[in-house]
């Protein structure tokens, strides 16, 4: 739920690109109908291409799913008026309330995604997320905030754990903790999104959010070849090709951050320090379920080369694709069967098996 950084909008015509030209180059010969649409929600370009599927069901879809989207984003913003803000605003004030319904599917999803992450997915640090100034569209160069305060909220530890459910009631034993959804809500938009696909009867179709995505089927019997962008935002670093039922979602210290006294911060924060979380540049999930891919994205970058496949086989993830800070590339033995990697790596090391 981040507005797209300047990096990203590269990472969106690669794609485009690429998915295009499978199309052409596969697609045509079984002559399928190819339709693509672009929505705008969550404050990036929401890319739909549908296969197999008359123009009167593909604009019947896009309007659908253009629908969805614009409640999804009023109803689980953070900083703006609706549900997910009126439940910080009661957890702040120690009280309880009837949960909105459109929430607490989201709320349970993630207090069982950050409990297999360790935590290092964890939506309830959105007062870090504020302070840090990334909880605004507008993020300009700024002072990082003084260490004094980022402390005083690291020692809180607001948690989405601390949050209990109760039939519709909503309370949370810490007021400190304050909900942001930026790090799921996106994956958990693209699976309703397919799921919304799947009910139409639509078997083949690609929904990507501003570079991450779920793909279904195939296009026209061709896989979907993902690009994955290189970590400084520009140029294309891997491909992996998709067929089925598979999420790919990455998380970078490209994609949203902002420079001050020649140093760069990024928005993925460590709930342990406080702080952008170090040693990693970006990291490709691939799974099922978008939900967990954008989820487990966050978590092994915080986790880091030393740490990720740990992490990794706690949250059921099957592929893993992670670049550091030194530009070594680090993956499992499946990942490293599935991608197609554009140049040589400065290092590779790969994983014992997931």
């Amino acid at each position: 739920m981040s507005i797209l950084a300047p990096g990203a909008w590269r990472r969106i015509v690669v794609l485009v690109t690429l998915i295009a030209l499978a199309g052409w180059l596969g697609g045509c010969a079984k002559d399928l109908p190819s339709q693509h649409f672009r929505l705008l929600t969550f404050g990036t370009y929401i890319d739909l291409e549908l296969i197999g599927v008359d123009r009167q069901t593909a604009e019947a879809a896009r309007d659908q799913l253009q629908k969805d989207f614009d409640l999804m984003h009023q109803t689980w913003h953070a900083w703006e008026p609706g549900p997910v803000g009126r439940v910080n605003r009661f957890i702040n004030e120690g009280k309880t309330m009837a949960a909105p319904p459109s929430v607490i599917p989201l709320i349970k999803t993630s207090q069982v995604l950050a409990e297999k992450s360790d935590y290092l997915f964890d939506p309830a640090i959105g007062q870090l997320i504020k302070l840090w100034g990334f909880h605004t569209s507008d993020l300009r160069p700024h002072e990082p905030p003084d260490k004094e305060t980022i402390d005083f909220w690291v020692e809180q530890n607001p948690s989405i754990r601390d949050i209990q459910i109760e039939g519709f009631h909503l309370s949370s034993s810490n007021s400190a903790v304050k909900l942001d959804f930026g790090a799921i809500g996106k994956g958990y938009g693209v699976d309703q999104a397919i799921s919304r696909l799947q009910e139409m009867g639509i078997k083949s179709a690609i929904v990507n959010a501003g570079g991450d995505l779920r793909a279904i089927g195939s296009r026209a019997g061709n896989p979907w070849r993902i690009a994955v962008t290189n970590p400084d935002g520009g140029g294309v670093f891997a491909l992996i090709p998709v067929t089925g039922n598979e999420a790919v979602f990455t998380s970078g210290d490209y994609q949203r951050n902002f420079a001050w006294e020649g140093k760069w911060y990024h928005h993925i924060l460590d709930p342990r320090t406080g702080y952008p979380a170090e040693g990693t540049a970006s990291v490709t999930v691939m799974h099922p379920d978008a939900t967990t891919a954008d989820a487990a994205a966050t978590a092994l970058f915080i986790a880091g080369p030393d740490d990720w496949h740990r992490i990794a086989k706690q949250m059921g993830i099957k592929y893993v694709l992670l670049i550091d800070s030194e530009g070594a590339v680090h993956m499992n033995p499946a990942m490293q069967k599935r991608v197609e990697l554009q140049k040589p790596p400065k290092k590779l090391v790969i994983s014992p098996p997931l």
